[in-house]
């Protein structure tokens, strides 16, 4: 080999170990960006915990839990508003999951490719991203003043089904992505034993797409039940005294109860509105523990 031939070689060689370099370095950059933005959220969150742990611990008694709401901070309780929530989480529940689930699994396994799925399904993303108080006007037309006498108008069944429609949409998208991930194989195996399009799917595409349903439908309840905007235009009460008997009884909710004692210029309640955010921020870890136990044991069960 000539020596232009063995410098050419090296040249090469230099400039593939400059550009190695370079993308390791990137990766690097990109790498400690990465954790960064990773420590920052988790410091931001863990004030905020914090703060609101040390301004609500100290108000959370017995009575806190069984009084009603007051005037006076310290006869001030959340009973009604707890009751009302969970009311409406067993409302949004029964509701939107058998739906969510069900349009979900018509539109993936059984709907034909035509105009109408398509615009369906361009209408169900759409739905995901608007905003909750258009839901809120929304139930309030429909639920509260065309359906009233089967509601009873501001009812914790009008709530619930205005938060109902207000998570559809994510369970649905979430459902059919959890569909797509079953492998075909596995629907071409039951079609070949003699299986029809419903046992399929009733029996082998479900269980296996369950834990990714469950993933989605835990994803929509936390959302739910952290709303206010769709309860206040529906008419929820701020301030009531009872708590609901039935479907068609007045309600209030949490949000909207840590909202108004926000709200008030004293301290004290400030103090109980951070003791109502960790009530309901156990409600939540306790309805989210729940959900993952069910989605663990389809994982096991696959």
């Amino acid at each position: 080999m000539t020596a232009q031939g063995i410098k050419g070689k090296d040249v090469a060689s230099g400039n593939f170990d400059q550009n190695l370099s370079g993308r390791y370095n990137l990766d690097k950059l990109f790498a400690t960006a990465a954790w960064a933005a990773t420590i920052v959220s988790v410091l931001i969150l863990a004030w905020l915990l914090f703060t609101i742990l040390i301004d609500g611990l100290g108000t959370i008694n017995p009575n806190f839990f069984t009084a009603f709401p007051s005037r006076k901070p310290e006869n001030a309780g959340i009973k009604p508003a707890l009751f009302g929530t969970l009311w409406l989480m067993m409302v949004v529940a029964a509701t939107s999951f058998p739906i969510g689930v069900g349009a979900a699994i018509y539109l993936e396994e059984f709907a034909t490719d035509n105009w109408f799925t398509r615009m369906v399904e361009i209408n169900i993303g759409n739905l995901a991203g608007v905003p909750s108080i258009i839901y809120g006007l929304l139930g309030l037309a429909v639920f509260k003043r065309i359906m009233e006498p089967i509601t009873g108008g501001n009812s914790v069944l009008s709530g619930g089904l205005t938060l109902s429609l207000l998570i559809l949409p994510v369970i649905i998208v979430a459902t059919r992505e959890a569909l797509r991930a079953v492998p075909n194989s596995m629907r071409l195996a039951g079609f070949a034993l003699g299986a029809n399009k419903w046992q399929v799917v009733w029996s082998h595409v479900l269980p296996s797409a369950m834990p990714g349903v469950l993933t989605g439908v835990i994803l929509a309840l936390s959302r739910a039940i952290g709303e206010t905007a769709p309860l206040i235009a529906i008419g929820a009460v701020a301030f009531i005294r009872s708590t609901p008997s039935s479907l068609q009884s007045p309600f209030t909710a949490m949000p909207i109860q840590i909202y108004n004692w926000v709200g008030r210029p004293q301290a004290e309640f400030h103090s109980i509105a951070a003791s109502g955010i960790i009530v309901l921020m156990v409600m939540l870890l306790l309805m989210n523990a729940v959900a993952i136990y069910f989605r663990n044991r389809f994982q096991q069960t696959r």
